[in-house]
């Protein structure tokens, strides 16, 4: 009926494999997947912890968005049918950042099971949660070494630090011995107790450049001022629930912005006026022909042909960018003349794996004219750019949008900072776990240990580390998937009206989206569902159980799956509801985890195992990633034949290939033959010191 159609399939599990007719509810699946045993530790009990935040689903979500609009980018090009498809697995592929890596390294060396990364106990320092004199705990997120020291002069203890007699403070922090680190800790923990979180937060802002935000709701987030000021919230009158306060549009585009003007609609409101407006109409393909087959080199990678430039680092644009070079766009990344820092937070460059995969990458010093040069004809080839410097640094630079709108009026230019362009905190730094904290999610995910009273320090210091657990690094990935949808929305706008136009997109309003379920305000509106203290679940149908040998994840969400689980289990529902949790319990625990999960699976029920393993693992090894392909082989520089994070969403059964991760400056000499530049003038760039390479050797 319609053989330009593009056709969107979005399911829990992905379309094969062994789970693939179980019930996909988010929880169940993050349970399997590993995500509630990476939690484990987060309270001092053991197994694995309930996961909070729906971000599988605010991922899968936004690659349907990506699918979706990829096809009709190519569908003037393809004239055929296309098939998008996509998973809550597959959202869940985007948070894990480097252990899929690190298992399969550890397999080549003979081990077995891989030791807990440093600072996997205590936060580090640079992303230590403290708590102030009101009992308002604030979240640092200061990664690099002169945010920390900033931080540390801010809060008036670094001059303290240094007078230490035993000279432990003398070398730079990230050479402080394990003593010395502790010290730090306390006394960082003690001073921050003497003021309130209002009054840091003034010394922050005054400051500049201390990354920190204090913990919230989604509710108190409604008013964050850089929300507000950036227009990212909106009010709109509900025929229902009267005024609906919540977040809006995912980024602001300068020339084809979101217009959000009504509510959401009744049930069967627009009924008979669409059954009105189909009447006697005849069904007629949109675009052309049947066309070209599905088979053939440019399956799954709708986007070929657009070249994007990326001019960023550490871990929310640049995976934002991988998502798009997935999609089969050319991602050229421009990086330091001594490459990304994110490349040296684990030994030989193993973080940037992931954020680098299917990129090309060429070494600049974009701090020398003649490097700005090289840069200006690399932009001139692109149809993108993306960058994630703070306001004033691409001017700067000269890649600011008003000079290069000028000279490339079709250049779609993407901004990815922490806040957006305006408000109090748009030239202030910002990093994921600040992102989480403000937000809401990281609070969702504590539980109690945002309110609980601390009376000693050791009290803070166990809050504290538990409140660290509960911010996990989904903030980037959370970002990343709006900076490939809002790009993707700018470059169809391009496609349909000629125009390039900037992109603004923001870590808080980005992750407001990943707690979308809490993030709007209505009289009578529910509370989200409450986690009990031990963080099993929010109630006996949607909760964590240990069995006789290991735990399981039962998520049972109508009287139909009730039905299913009494049959196959002789469970009895006429018990009072009170008692449910117990005598769940008090069944589960007399089999073993493995065997409720056959069992009751193949019953239609999502009951699974939770405690199997963490990600890594999982993606690695589970028939069910490896029976949708969510995990292809590909072959890095450094690291030899692996098996890297697949797409976030498929067209056509996804592309025959997807590239590695990339080391800094393996692609410089090439993109600067193709720009036309000699072997002796490339030579003569090296000598300079404008451009280099990573060596393939490992350095670390």
């Amino acid at each position: 009926l319609q053989p330009a159609i593009v056709h969107c399939s979005i399911t829990g599990w992905g379309e094969r494999g062994p789970l693939a007719a179980v019930p996909g509810y988010g929880a169940a699946v993050a349970a399997r997947a590993g995500r509630m045993a990476a939690f484990a530790g987060q309270l001092p009990r053991p197994g694995p912890v309930y996961s909070a935040t729906p971000v599988a689903a605010h991922i899968c979500a936004h690659g349907a968005v990506q699918g979706i609009i990829s096809a009709l980018i190519a569908r003037p090009r393809l004239r055929r049918a296309q098939r998008v498809t996509t998973s809550l697995l597959q959202g869940l592929l985007p948070i894990d950042l480097v252990e899929l890596l690190l298992v399969q390294l550890a397999e080549r060396s003979g081990v077995s099971t891989l030791a807990p990364l440093p600072g996997a106990d205590m936060p580090t320092l640079n992303y230590h949660p403290v708590l102030t004199a009101d009992g308002v705990w604030i979240q640092c997120g200061n990664l690099l070494e002169h945010l920390f020291l900033s931080f540390l002069e801010s809060i008036d203890v670094y001059d303290t630090l240094l007078a230490d007699e035993a000279g432990r403070f003398l070398e730079s922090p990230a050479a402080w011995r394990a003593d010395a680190v502790e010290h730090a800790r306390d006394v960082i923990l003690t001073r921050m107790q003497e003021r309130t979180a209002e009054d840091w937060m003034a010394v922050f802002h005054a400051n500049g450049n201390v990354a920190a935000e204090p913990f919230g709701t989604p509710a108190q987030a409604l008013s964050h001022a850089d929300l507000v000021d950036n227009g990212a919230i909106v009010e709109l009158h509900d025929p229902e629930r009267a005024m609906v306060r919540m977040i809006g549009a995912t980024a602001t585009l300068s020339a084809t912005p979101a217009v959000i003007d009504r509510p959401a609609p009744q049930v069967g409101q627009h009924t008979d006026e669409i059954i009105g407006a189909l009447t006697d109409q005849v069904v007629t393909a949109s675009a052309g022909g049947a066309g070209e087959p599905v088979d053939g080199p440019g399956r799954g990678r709708p986007l070929a042909g657009l070249v994007v430039a990326e001019f960023a680092s550490v871990i929310a644009a640049p995976l934002g960018a991988s998502m798009l070079a997935d999609l089969g766009a050319r991602v050229i990344r421009v990086e330091p003349i001594e490459g990304d820092s994110f490349r040296g937070l684990l030994t030989q460059g193993m973080m940037a794996v992931k954020t680098t995969a299917g990129k090309e990458s060429i070494n600049i010093d974009l701090k020398r004219a003649e490097g700005r040069a090289l840069a200006m004809e690399l932009i001139a080839t692109a149809d993108v750019l993306i960058h994630n410097y703070r306001p004033g640094v691409p001017e700067r630079l000269g890649i600011g949008y008003e000079d290069l709108h000028r000279r490339f009026p079709r250049l779609v230019w993407v901004s990815v900072n922490g806040y957006g362009p305006r408000g109090p905190s748009a030239h202030r730094p910002a990093t994921h776990p600040v992102a989480g904290a403000s937000m809401g999610g990281a609070g969702y995910q504590a539980g109690a240990a945002v309110t609980q009273a601390c009376t000693t320090l050791a009290e803070v210091r166990e809050s504290s580390r538990q409140l660290m657990r509960a911010n996990e690094p989904s903030p980037d990935p959370n970002t990343s998937t709006v900076v490939a949808s809002s790009t993707l929305l700018a470059l169809l706008a391009l496609q349909r009206h000629g125009i390039g136009q900037s992109v603004h997109v923001d870590m808080l309003t980005a992750n407001a989206h990943a707690n979308a379920d809490a993030f709007l305000s209505y009289a009578g509106m529910a509370a989200r569902p409450a986690i009990d203290d031990q963080h099993f679940g929010t109630g006996p149908w949607n909760r964590l159980y240990p069995a006789r040998t290991g735990w399981v994840f039962l998520a049972v969400g109508s009287d139909a799956e009730q039905a299913r689980f009494m049959a196959a289990t002789g469970f009895d529902r006429a018990l009072p509801a009170e008692g449910s949790e117990v005598r769940l319990g008090e069944l589960l625990a007399a089999r073993d985890a493995h065997e409720w999960e056959s069992m009751l699976t193949s019953a239609g029920v999502a009951c699974v195992v939770a405690d199997e393993s963490t990600p890594g693992p999982f993606f690695l090894r589970h028939p069910q990633m490896l029976a949708n392909g969510f995990v292809p082989m590909t072959e890095h520089t450094r690291f030899g034949p692996m098996r890297r994070w697949g797409p976030v969403v498929m067209l056509d059964g996804g592309a025959d290939a997807y590239g590695p991760g990339v080391l800094a400056g393996s692609h410089t000499d090439a993109l600067l033959t193709e720009l036309g530049h000699d072997a002796a003038a490339i030579a003569a760039l090296r000598a300079a010191g404008i451009v280099s390479s990573e060596p393939v050797a490992p350095t670390g």
